[in-house]
């Protein structure tokens, strides 16, 4: 008697815990399934997906043909910029050195470089990116967007693109090229060093910022439906701030428009555009930043 009431007892506390293992795992189940549900309206509702930050380091690109196209085409694109607008720049000098109405004006100088901006990045943007400009560089790397490598090898293409088209220029036109300084840039009259490099600070940082905003892969998604080209808005950004800062510095905000000049044309946009990726980084698209910025420790 005792015996059958042992293994009843046996019998129920078995069915007992086999009813609790089936009960916590079906507990798990529901909850694995609400979390995956979950998950799936997250992702759904993130219809953009950042890119991967680029390795602080990649020698793997220098065995790539594409990464030496690229450079050739940051250096073709910067000799074409240079070329172009300086002498547009001395073409206006010229002319209205003997009649104050002749030449294409502040106004025409700035379409000089905004139209060649967005013509030239909408040429070399599916190839190098269409930087053209050793600041947007600059400011691409220290938003991982681009390694150290890279960075660097642009630089020394758009300088080397930059020097080239100004030296076409001098071989054409080099009367006009040495009697006007070459297009130089240089602080106007009644106004000192200081504020020329303030307004090459904000000038680059309102065409960095610019470059971030309109590559914004949450920007292109959210605003799919407007058929906007990225070089269209950094090409106004050049315009607007040509029309804002050649009264004060004739604008550089590039280093390698001003390539041996003055420094401050090459401190300033270099600073305006790192404050510009910290501004859009940090302050727009913090959550990337900080996954970029943890990639950046480990792969260090």
């Amino acid at each position: 008697m005792e015996k059958r009431v042992g293994q009843r007892n046996l019998g129920f506390k078995g069915w007992r815990s086999t009813l609790g293992v089936v009960v916590v795992v079906m507990i798990k189940k529901l909850t694995n399934g609400r979390q995956e549900r979950i998950m799936d309206r997250v992702q759904d509702a993130k219809d953009y997906e950042d890119p991967p930050p680029a390795p602080l380091m990649d020698p793997k690109e220098l065995g790539k043909w594409s990464f030496y196209r690229a450079l050739i085409a940051e250096f073709i694109a910067t000799l074409l910029f240079l070329y172009i607008t300086i002498l547009t720049v001395i073409g206006y000098k010229s002319q209205s050195a003997t009649d104050d109405c002749g030449g294409v004006g502040i106004l025409g100088i700035a379409w000089s470089f905004g139209g060649m901006i967005f013509v030239l990045v909408y040429c070399t943007a599916g190839i190098s990116g269409g930087h053209i400009n050793p600041a947007v560089t600059f400011g691409l790397f220290l938003a991982r967007k681009v390694s150290l490598i890279r960075a660097v090898m642009y630089m020394g293409a758009q300088c080397a693109g930059a020097v080239c088209g100004v030296g076409l220029v001098k071989l054409f036109q080099s009367s006009y090229y040495e009697t006007y300084q070459g297009g130089t840039n240089m602080v106007a009259p009644g106004y000192n060093k200081g504020t020329g490099l303030g307004a090459e600070i904000i000038g680059t940082f309102v065409l960095v910022y610019t470059v971030f905003s309109a590559t914004d892969p949450k920007r292109n998604a959210r605003d799919s439906h407007v058929p906007v080209l990225a070089p269209l808005p950094i090409g106004f950004a050049v315009f607007m701030v040509h029309l804002a800062t050649i009264p004060v510095t004739g604008t550089g905000i590039n280093p390698a428009r001003s390539f041996g000049a003055a420094w401050m044309f090459w401190v300033g946009p270099f600073i305006g555009a790192a404050i510009a990726a910290f501004y859009h980084q940090f302050i727009l698209r913090g959550g990337s930043t900080f996954k970029a910025l943890s990639s950046f420790r480990s792969s260090s």
